[in-house]
Order: structure tokens, then C-alpha cells, then sequence
């Protein structure tokens, strides 16, 4: 009776931390395998190291979330041809793997080798073309850059403090895409703000992308206008105003149109070589044919 009433209360926390969002994939079509991985939460003495560490104060509401379960992970999976394929996945990850971005340069490395600090110009907008975007973050001192999420590759989601000085704790904070180009996207001003993004997408693949000026791919598309039809838009609403940078148009009504075919002309030729035996037959002598 004990266990059963654990496990009511358990799935009870469940479903307000995932906003509901399990119950929801389990009744879409072809969604199979849905798991939540359950994690303890973490203690204040491991919040209080991070700071220290880091010279950085954890927004509020990313403490209360690590206060209740020390990372989070969900994922999911649909079914094609009896297999199961990994499709979304939801990561934010635990205290202990709240990584920085920039690593201190070793004793080991060349003095003149490239990082990415080598990258920044002083043009600091996110993107091309747009006046109005945010100072995207630098990739030296100047910005202090926690991995929340690697994007199984596709990119990474940081949690960005700007503007800082060296020797003075760091409050403000935002969350930032980080592509594969290495080319900064603002997403959210809140860590709250950002994970209901999260779970609106359904953790579907590149869904970060869709805040790019590119967007994302063709197949991550697909994925999104199946499960996610309400809020995808396949016109993407901050690409660039003129669109020839990111975007390769294409008019299908012209590209596959078929070419009506011009009716080629028939030579004139049965009617001479007509004619022309005729005339060969009335030059032959009547008694040639034996």
C-alpha cells in the first residue's frame, strides 16, 4: 500500500515537472518507448561550490529547478518498420556537468594555437544583417559560458553571463544557441522561459534551429510538421529579409513543370518520291518486264 502510494506521489512530481508533456506523447501516433529519467535533487552545498568556482550566481529559477531534480533527461521514440527509432530528447544538464564552455589554455599548448577566443570581432550581433538583435557573448573573458545542453551535436544551449570583469561575481543571465559554425543565437532571457520552450518542441531533432536564420533541415522539418503541426511554421519568421544568404528558392510549379513539346514538321517527301516512280515507270519500254 505504501509503494503504491509512493509511486501515485512519484508520478504526481513527474507530471508537473514535465508539464504534462509524457501523457501527451504517449497518446501520439507511433510514439513508443517514452522514458523520464528520475534523479535526486541536488544538495544547496553543491549549488554554493558551483558559484564559488565559477564567479557566477544561478539565476533563481534554474536553482529551484536543481533543487528539485539534478539534471533532466527525457526522451522518446517512434515506430517505423517493427523498429524503434530515437527521435526527441530533452536534456538539461546536472550541477556536476554544468560545464564552461571556455577552458583555461593549458600549460601543454603551443603558444600561438588557435581557440576560440580568435573568433570574436568587434561586431558583436547575432545575426546577419538584423540591428535590432542582442550582443551575442564573446568567446574570452569578457563572457562566461555554461553548457546546459550538447544537442546531440547539432549544437550547444549555454547559460550566458555577459559583460563580466574580472574579480566580480556575475548575476545577469541568459540563454544562448551556439550552431555548429560557432555562430551565437539568442533564445530566452530566463532559464524558466527557455525550458518551456524545450518542452513545447518535444525535444524534436534541431528544434533549435528553428531560431536561426537558416532554420533547420529539411529532414528535421518533416519530423517537426508530423508532431508538432500547431506550432511549426515552414516559413521561417527570422530568417533574413532578403533570404539569399540562407535560403535556396525554388518555385516547384516552375521546376517541375513539364515542357509542352512543338509539333516537328513532316518533310514532303512521300509525295515527290511518289511522283518520281511514276515517272521512272512510263520511261521504261513496255517490254523490258519478261
Amino acid at each position: 500500500m505504501e509503494e503504491t502510494k509512493e509511486n501515485v506521489a512519484y508520478k504526481g512530481v513527474v507530471e508537473r515537472l514535465t508539464l504534462g508533456i509524457t501523457r501527451i506523447l504517449e497518446s501520439m501516433p507511433g510514439v513508443v518507448d517514452v522514458r523520464f529519467a528520475e534523479r535526486d535533487p541536488a544538495d544547496k552545498r553543491s549549488l554554493l561550490s558551483w558559484e564559488q568556482k565559477n564567479s557566477c550566481i544561478l539565476p533563481e529559477d534554474l536553482r529551484d529547478f536543481y533543487l528539485t531534480t539534478d539534471g533532466f533527461t527525457l526522451t522518446w521514440s517512434v515506430k517505423l518498420d517493427n523498429e524503434c527509432v530515437p527521435l526527441g530528447c530533452m536534456v538539461i544538464n546536472s550541477v556536476t556537468r554544468l560545464c564552461s564552455l571556455l577552458q583555461p589554455v593549458s600549460v601543454f599548448s603551443l603558444p600561438n594555437a588557435p581557440s576560440l577566443a580568435d573568433l570574436d570581432w568587434e561586431d558583436g550581433s547575432t545575426e546577419r544583417g538584423l540591428d535590432h538583435a542582442p550582443t551575442a557573448p564573446h568567446f574570452d573573458a569578457r563572457s562566461r559560458i555554461f553548457e546546459l545542453d550538447s544537442c546531440g551535436g547539432n549544437g550547444k544551449v549555454c547559460l550566458v553571463y555577459k559583460n563580466c570583469t574580472q574579480g566580480v561575481v556575475a548575476q545577469q543571465s541568459e540563454i544562448w544557441f551556439l550552431d555548429r559554425s560557432l555562430y551565437w543565437h539568442f533564445l530566452t532571457p530566463t532559464f524558466t522561459a527557455y525550458y518551456r520552450l524545450m518542452i513545447t518542441h518535444l525535444g524534436l531533432p534541431e528544434w533549435h534551429y528553428a531560431f536561426t536564420p537558416y532554420g533547420p533541415s529539411p529532414q528535421a522539418k518533416q519530423w517537426a510538421s508530423l508532431y508538432q503541426p500547431l506550432t511549426f511554421n515552414c516559413d521561417n519568421s527570422s530568417a533574413d529579409s532578403t533570404g539569399d544568404y540562407f535560403r535556396n528558392k525554388l518555385d516547384p510549379t516552375l521546376a517541375f513543370k513539364g515542357k509542352a513539346k512543338t509539333p516537328t514538321p513532316k518533310k514532303k517527301q512521300s509525295a515527290q518520291c511518289s511522283s518520281a516512280k511514276v515517272q521512272g515507270n512510263a520511261g521504261k519500254p513496255s517490254g523490258a518486264k519478261r
